[in-house]
């Protein structure tokens, strides 16, 4: 029997992670699912454990190693016409994750879906700033721009089978995919409800690194744009003073001020070097990843939804910091 979706999933040593995101997979409401993990060569237990599953194994050597060409060799394999895409350590929140991000499907002119992620309790504070304005309270089922983000999303395969995701790309394989479609006139929806916790502890190096790598692929994706030294000051100074002011609707501008002094700076250095030849970045895709929006106040958390959250056990929903696999696949 045809499977309603296939799950692709990148992995590199996620041992810490794997088995909540398969766990969650199980609990969905959407049950006829293939499951394939692509693993990039992990060292540790990450193969094993989700040989417990009912997940078919792809394996990449690391060598050959790039977002895109990991999703191409994934999709490959996948044998529904709806793709999830999910990074390794994430994990959904609500039982009717898959549910919701496919539903925009019915509309036979969406190309891809992607849905809300937040962090969790050892996220740094401006991370969770950016995962706020990334990823809204509100569902928009067609948008104005090809920003997405493949740590959680869903594409058609038929439409891959006639544009393959970009392998020679550093970074951002989802937003030039997402741009192809958009200029072949599809739709990009923003599912809110398709909400996951997506675990994304790295050290300093790692976000300098994270920026810096996707700026690179800024450049060859958008070619005829840049990124000047104004920019990041400009930029900086904005969110950090955006994220100070958050910080004290919360209290928490003391503890936090030196964090976000330093991840805003790894971000936009980072986001710089890799510019220094004349990198792209589209003035509406500047307000989509980097400019706060002006209202700062601090996001209620009252959920109006309906659905039970999933009830995971206590070991798998709230990694302690240190414990992130991220050094590997960092989507």
């Amino acid at each position: 029997m045809t499977p309603r979706c296939s799950i692709v999933i990148r992995a590199y040593n996620e041992e810490k992670h794997i088995a909540r995101l398969l766990d969650g997979i199980q609990q969905q409401t959407v049950r006829e699912v293939q499951t394939i993990l692509v693993d990039s060569g992990s060292t540790d237990a990450t193969v094993q454990i989700a040989q417990q599953y009912p997940v078919q194994i792809v394996h990449i050597a690391p060598e050959d190693f790039t977002f895109g060409r990991s999703l191409n060799m994934g999709i490959s394999a996948a044998t529904a016409e709806w793709v999830v895409i999910a990074s390794a350590h994430v994990y959904p929140i609500y039982p009717d994750w898959l549910e919701r991000l496919l539903a925009p499907f019915e509309n036979p002119q969406t190309a891809l879906s992607y849905g809300k992620q937040r962090g969790c309790s050892t996220t740094k504070f401006s991370e969770h700033q950016i995962f706020s304005h990334w990823f809204p309270e509100q569902t928009q089922l067609r948008q104005d721009h090809p920003f997405c983000n493949n740590a959680n999303a869903a594409i058609r395969r038929s439409l891959w089978q006639q544009q393959a995701y970009n392998e020679a790309l550093p970074a951002l394989e989802d937003l030039a995919w997402a741009r192809w479609a958009f200029e072949q006139g599809y739709g990009i929806a923003y599912v809110a409800e398709a909400e996951v916790v997506h675990v994304h502890n790295e050290t300093w190096q790692g976000i300098y690194n994270r920026y810096r790598r996707e700026s690179m692929a800024f450049k060859q994706i958008y070619p005829h744009e840049h990124f000047y030294l104004r920019d990041l000051v400009w930029l900086y100074l904005r969110n950090v003073l955006s994220d100070f002011s958050a910080a004290r609707h919360q209290r928490v501008l003391y503890a936090e001020a030196g964090n976000i002094l330093r991840f805003r700076w790894m971000q936009f250095w980072g986001t710089y070097q890799g510019y220094r030849q004349s990198g792209p970045l589209t003035r509406q895709l500047k307000q989509a990843f980097y400019y706060p929006r002006p209202d700062r106040k601090p996001i209620e958390k009252k959920s109006t939804r309906q659905v039970a959250p999933i009830q995971y056990t206590e070991t798998q929903t709230e990694p302690t910091a240190g414990n992130n696999a991220d050094s590997g696949n960092l989507i």
